[in-house]
């Protein structure tokens, strides 16, 4: 059964080296999601070490730190200075990332609305003074 879906030696290791590659080349997209980003991380980890590919946590773990996008920059020092890596697991890692990017969402979302108030006043007109006198 185990030969009919996964084929013979040379064919499970042909497989292997492709995922190694789509694991080397993976990167965070701008915009997307942590959960997401993991999400296709684990997909490709998962088929490697079906495959035999020994992938210790703490690899992965590095990984996603190397590949995250910039938003998240001090938040990898952060976790770099404060935890031993090499201790840290891929659900110990993607909580925190999560926790932190709510909050980003958050911040972000709350300096959009200040802006909109600060922007159009309650009878509908922009910027100081009256709408009766325009300027000096």
């Amino acid at each position: 059964m185990k030969q009919k879906y996964q084929g013979n030696q040379r064919v499970q290791s042909a497989q292997l080296q492709r995922l190694r590659r789509d694991f080397e080349v993976l990167e965070m997209k701008e915009g997307e999601a942590i959960a997401k980003y993991f999400s296709r991380v684990m997909l490709v980890v998962n088929d490697m070490r079906n495959l035999g590919e020994e992938m210790a946590d703490s690899k992965v773990v590095e990984k996603i730190l190397r590949t995250l996008v910039e938003k998240f920059t001090y938040v990898v020092c952060a976790i770099e200075e404060s935890n031993d890596i090499k201790d840290l697991t891929v659900d110990g890692l993607q909580s925190s990332l999560m926790v932190h990017e709510q909050k980003l969402i958050r911040h972000v979302g709350e300096e959009h609305a200040l802006k909109i108030e600060g922007r159009w006043k309650s009878d509908g007109s922009r910027g100081r003074g009256s709408a009766n006198f325009r300027g000096r």
